[in-house]
């Protein structure tokens, strides 16, 4: 599985709790950014968004803690899409720490693409699924 670079960045003092440790909420925040970059890749840009008025929503996010990331840590994030069907996409993040490479945090996400306005689920264009597909199609021939 091909893994892209989607996020990197620094942990902030204020980033960790009374542990002295990255919060959860800081590894949460930085996993949806990764997602917007991935997002992106495939065609569910920022302009795309506003003006087909869909949106997309989390659905089940999974986040297994490997090792804590502390104040002044670099931390970078890649990302891979797993599948992605009529309505919905599955995609796995793993948050490294960007200077011994150790993997603090994998995330694996389901998305479900809608309409904002109906509040219901709506099928992908073709063309994102084209982005997608072709997005999948190069992992699986990249050997990982």
């Amino acid at each position: 599985m091909t893994m892209e670079l989607t996020y990197r960045g620094t942990v902030y003092p204020w980033h960790c709790d009374h542990i002295g440790h990255m919060n959860i909420m800081w590894y949460v925040g930085k996993f949806d950014e990764a997602n917007w970059n991935l997002f992106a890749r495939i065609g569910l840009t920022p302009t795309y968004l506003r003006e087909s008025g869909c949106g997309m929503a989390a659905v089940q996010q999974n986040i297994t803690y490997k090792r804590e990331l502390l104040a002044g840590d670099i931390v970078e994030i890649t990302s891979s899409l797993l599948a992605i069907g009529d309505k919905s996409i599955r995609f796995v993040h793993e948050m490294r720490d960007g200077e011994t490479g150790e993997i603090a945090a994998i995330c694996e996400i389901t998305g479900v693409h809608m309409d904002r306005q109906a509040r219901r689920s709506v099928a992908f264009t073709d063309a994102i699924r084209r982005g997608a597909s072709s997005y999948l199609a190069d992992a699986e021939a990249v050997p990982a």
